[in-house]
């Protein structure tokens, strides 16, 4: 009897862990809680190690050894593999490629409204030499002054946004600025009036008029709180059509790491045909939110994603500006057209 219960008890930790580490292979990705627990990788590896310690601290005990072995080895077995996803996924490359002349770079900031100043972010925009910025919960009021302060500081930005619900509050505006040399870009009525957008926050989807510069979409679905669970997944789903045709970038607060996005992606995309650059360029693993733990810590929740006719020659997922404010990292892309 008790060798019966040693073997059901190992097989439900071995169920439990098993889930935990790889989610999509019963398709619980999307499932509350599990959503809220996987979003945090290394402190579930960690946690799975510390587990895995303790067991062996049990093994000590005579009539618990073969249990305790076990369940060491089933711990181990899943600290081990969350570490190498974050590991394939990259911990961090903190550089970026010198910028050519035909080299992109796009930033995604969530400025949590009010608390980033429009002057830390035209300054790190503009550092960063930024050709697209989306700044999810920021008003056009901000962007436009952030759009000014890159023109005085020699980088001209043309600001556009969607909006819900309340005029002037930072959780209900999305906010893009697009370089004037990509040609000249309109938010399409959709996204303006709520037609065909994200539930709950705006996102803004920025067609160009003139000129052959991507279909830029920045994205901020909401969060995946469990009175959200329905329109975080229908917003995710939203996200990936809008990466159905040739020339995208989708960039902004997904509220989802690439483990949540696993099923919604196509022709090898990460979600629809959009490819997730940060896991391309070392930067996957990297925490974005929150801004007060350790980044390796963190849930890599912000992304710049694009469909195959952009490479990614480089990332940033910028850690010195934890104390700006906002509870998220910015994250900065390189991408160069894909056959040059």
């Amino acid at each position: 009897m008790r060798r019966l219960f040693g073997v059901i008890v190992a097989l439900a930790f071995a169920a439990g862990a098993a889930v935990l580490t790889w989610p999509g292979v019963f398709g619980l990705e999307r499932t509350f809680p599990l959503v809220q627990v996987i979003s945090f990788r290394a402190a579930l590896g960690a946690v799975f190690a510390a587990a895995a310690v303790l067991a062996l601290l049990f093994a000590l005990i005579r009539p618990l050894r073969a249990l305790a072995l076990t369940l060491a080895l089933v711990f181990g077995v899943a600290a081990g593999a969350n570490g190498l996803m974050i590991m394939q996924r990259g911990t961090g490359d903190e550089s970026l490629p010198d910028k050519t002349a035909t080299s992109l770079r796009v930033m995604t900031w969530n400025t949590a409204g009010a608390a980033t100043s429009a002057e830390s972010i035209a300054q790190f925009a503009v550092d960063m030499q930024a050709d697209v910025v989306t700044l999810p919960e920021t008003t056009i009021d901000t962007g436009t002054r952030v759009a000014e302060l890159m023109r005085d500081m020699g980088r001209p930005m043309w600001a556009h946004h969607a909006e819900y619900g309340v005029t002037g509050w930072g959780a209900t505006s999305t906010t893009v600025l697009i370089r004037p040399e990509l040609g000249d870009y309109s938010v399409i009525d959709s996204s303006l009036d709520g037609s065909s957008n994200t539930s709950t926050v705006p996102s803004a989807v920025a067609m160009p008029v003139s000129g052959d510069g991507p279909i830029i979409v920045a994205a901020h679905a909401v969060a995946p709180r469990e009175d959200y669970m329905t329109q975080w997944r229908s917003d995710l789903k939203w996200l990936a059509d809008q990466c159905a045709s040739d020339n995208v970038i989708l960039a902004g607060d997904f509220n989802a790491t690439i483990d949540h996005m696993t099923g919604l992606g196509v022709d090898g995309g990460t979600l629809g045909r959009c490819r997730d650059t940060t896991s391309a360029s070392g930067n996957g693993g990297v925490g974005t939110w929150p801004t007060d733990i350790p980044a390796i810590l963190g849930a890599p929740i912000d992304h710049v994603m694009a469909t195959p006719d952009w490479t990614v020659s480089g990332s940033i997922v910028m850690r010195t500006l934890d104390g700006s404010g906002s509870d998220h990292r910015p994250v900065v892309v390189q991408l160069e057209r894909t056959g040059g």
